[in-house]
């Protein structure tokens, strides 16, 4: 039987930025919280960098903005993305995306993923509002109407009336209380790193379809851009085991010269790419936010701003729920809070599947397919326009 000091309003399991996002939102209620992650408090008040960089958009940088987290986050490490360019092969058409109506605006803001996990942290221990309970994972859960129960690795038992999955894409919480997901393993994996060239890239984003590899280029700092280069897992692992001058030799030679001579500005680290899509985003006493209910491709760079507003959406509806007196885990509540991400995110993340698709087919009617398609792309205005929209949201 879990005791006075086991017993929550809410508890988080998983301290990723979606997960702290949302302890954060919940901030100003009276509400007793909890945050459950199986890193270290050391580890999570000491994020490493991890080469992902997150590309934000407007919406939510003023979703951050509310939190105090946008101040908390250095200016040097706020990228703008003023644009974003898409290749097929050697065809040297590229199909443009640019902020709407031709304004000086940007698209977005690249921001470290270490960055924003560093200044959420920072955010929730001044605010004291969230109890974390780190070091540890959940081993059992079970939920009922009245609420959910849970059992963490030392032993301790939690029990809540409302539990909050954000515990990324392979959710052991989401398999615990027995929620389905579509879970796609595309046998790729995504390889990042930071290089410094000596091209200049006018904060325009490019990506590349070619061949058996699909590379991103990520305006950063002057002169220095993040890499992203996607492959067949086996082919990744290889690349990534060369020494320093062997992969910027590969390195050079797959991104036929575009950034002209490259020097390494960071360490490499390695992704498989999986896609997620949860059957259900809440259960009784229980909903998912973030990677646990949708993980995207990074194709778009999208996922994260789903994830971020789907926990403004949800902790919305429970801090109106506090000032009406109603149940914070009330099922018709839930059941919009489903209904909203899944009609907001199932466009894009179908979308993103099929474009996924079309670029990564080697088959020659594939190619055919996406040398057509970018070039009918580019004399639709609305295609453009309404893309570049979408992302400036």
């Amino acid at each position: 039987m879990a005791g006075r000091d086991d017993m929550f309003d809410v508890v988080v399991v998983g301290a990723g930025p979606v997960g702290l996002s949302f302890a954060a939102s919940l901030a100003h209620s009276e509400l007793k919280v909890a945050v459950v992650e199986q890193q270290s408090l050391e580890r999570l008040a000491n994020p490493a960098f991890d080469g992902r960089e997150i590309a934000l958009t407007n919406a939510s940088i003023r979703i951050f903005r509310e939190l105090g987290v946008w101040d908390a986050i250095p200016d040097s490490d706020k990228s703008p993305l003023r644009g974003a360019r898409v290749l097929n092969g050697s065809s040297p058409f590229a199909l443009r995306f640019d902020p709407p109506g031709g304004s000086g605006d940007t698209l977005g803001v690249l921001v470290p993923n270490f960055r924003i996990r560093d200044s959420l942290f920072k955010i929730i221990r001044s605010q004291n509002h969230a109890q974390l309970l780190c070091g540890h994972s959940v081993v059992d859960a079970t939920n009922c109407h009245k609420g959910a129960v849970m059992t963490l690795s030392d032993g301790r038992q939690l029990s809540t009336r409302l539990l909050v999955a954000a515990d990324s894409r392979f959710s052991a919480t989401r398999d615990l209380l027995g929620v389905g997901a579509d879970i796609n393993r595309l046998g790729k994996s995504m390889l990042i790193c930071r290089v410094k060239h000596e091209r200049v890239h006018h904060q325009i984003a490019v990506e590349w379809f070619d061949h058996h590899q699909t590379i991103a280029m990520l305006p950063l700092t002057e002169g220095v851009s993040s890499l992203l280069v996607t492959l067949r897992a086996k082919e990744a692992d290889r690349l990534l085991a060369l020494d320093d001058d062997l992969f910027l030799l590969e390195l050079t030679n797959r991104c036929r010269g575009r950034l002209g001579k490259m020097s390494l500005a960071s360490t490499r680290h390695i992704y498989p790419l999986v896609t997620t899509w949860a059957h259900a985003f809440w259960a009784p006493s229980v909903a998912l936010i973030g990677d646990a209910a949708i993980g995207m491709h990074p194709v778009t760079a999208h996922g994260f701003n789903i994830g971020l507003s789907g926990q403004k959406q949800l902790a919305h509806k429970i801090l109106t729920a506090c000032r009406d007196r109603r149940d914070i885990a009330d099922p018709e509540m839930l059941h919009k809070y489903d209904s909203w991400l899944r009609l907001s995110a199932a466009p894009l993340y179908h979308a993103t599947n099929i474009l996924v698709g079309l670029y990564s087919g080697e088959h020659p009617a594939a190619r055919l397919a996406r040398h057509v398609g970018l070039r009918f792309a580019q004399y639709l205005p609305f295609v453009r326009h309404g893309i570049s929209a979408m992302l400036k949201r």
